[in-house]
């Protein structure tokens, strides 16, 4: 289990930067809903809250398939 003690913290580290982006991109979504008149950083933080996001389910997927390989 010592080997895989880096990509759980690494899977950690994502999933503590997943929450801090979904809060950037909820006042994203706020300015955008109350058509603010120039929304392009908005638009840029909701595509990095997206590649966050999808970076954190991959990690996660891999870091499980390879904890439940090292159980069977």
């Amino acid at each position: 289990m010592n080997k895989y003690k880096q990509t759980i913290v690494i899977t950690l580290s994502l999933g503590i930067l997943s929450l801090i982006a979904m809060a950037f991109s909820h006042l994203a979504l706020t300015d955008i809903a109350h058509g603010e008149a120039d929304v392009s950083l908005e638009w840029t933080i909701l595509r990095v809250t997206a590649l966050t996001l999808l970076t954190f389910i991959g990690a996660t997927f891999f870091t499980l398939f390879r904890v439940l390989k090292l159980r069977s």
